[in-house]
């Protein structure tokens, strides 16, 4: 499935086709058009750095979704006040019974709109995973979870859940492709080559968030010189691997 996905970063204004985008907009787009009968769960996993926070906000604006982020301090009622919020209920009240009714009433007045849940993995971690299930019993309205690579894994423990997850979708690596996007979408005006882009892909080992660093660290290191096009062999800045530095002997 091949989509441009346009204005990742509105900033620039440029067309990126980043994989991982694309793939969580394809989970997003199978759970509101399923056929009836089919469940609405889907879940968008992968390692950290791989860029799913910035996929699924895409999506969000892209369809109008709700968007909730969990936090490690969350609460059951703090879950059912934030998702109140994001339906632009003004300081909520109440039980988390009478919440969560509200709630419930105001997604049945819109049972197609996407609801996207970042994070997920804490929902799980703190036993509230089952607050999903009862807002897609109560609105059947399509939920996306969003996490680490092993919230599938996660998810199986609770299988009244997982019996809903109906389209699923991984963020992987990034390739050379979506090092190229990236370099179009942040350093316009600075041809970085093949050969350096291919180099911090196996430096970074694909990260997103490392590479997007990276070639920040590139556009400073040809600034300085006053170039406007950069290869491998002129490089000699620094590399972001995630790694801290080490003394050496």
């Amino acid at each position: 499935m091949n989509l441009q996905v346009q204005n990742v970063n509105p900033g620039f204004g440029s067309v990126a086709p980043l994989k991982n985008v694309a793939e969580c907009l394809s989970v997003a787009q199978q759970i509101i058009h399923r056929p009836a009968g089919v469940d609405g769960l889907g879940l968008f996993y992968g390692r950290s750095g791989y860029g799913k926070s910035k996929a699924s906000t895409y999506v969000q604006n892209k369809l109008n979704a709700v968007y909730l982020e969990v936090f490690d301090y969350w609460t059951r009622k703090t879950f059912i006040e934030s998702l109140l919020e994001e339906l632009n209920v003004d300081k909520p009240k109440g039980t988390i019974a009478s919440m969560m009714k509200m709630a419930l009433r105001l997604l049945q007045d819109d049972p197609n709109r996407l609801i996207i849940i970042d994070e997920a993995d804490k929902l799980i971690d703190k036993n509230m995973i089952e607050l999903v299930r009862d807002i897609y019993k109560g609105a059947r309205v399509p939920i996306l979870l969003v996490g680490e690579e092993r919230l599938p894994e996660k998810l199986a423990a609770y299988e009244r859940c997982e019996n809903r997850v109906t389209a699923y979708g991984m963020a992987n690596s990034s390739d050379l492709s979506d090092a190229q996007a990236l370099a179009r979408i942040y350093h316009r005006n600075l041809k970085i080559e093949d050969d350096l882009l291919l180099h911090v892909i196996d430096k970074t080992k694909g990260v997103a968030s490392r590479i997007v660093t990276t070639l920040a660290a590139i556009a400073e290191f040809a600034k300085t010189r006053q170039i406007s096009a950069i290869s491998l062999s002129q490089y000699e800045g620094t590399y972001f691997t995630g790694q801290a530095p080490r003394r050496g002997r």
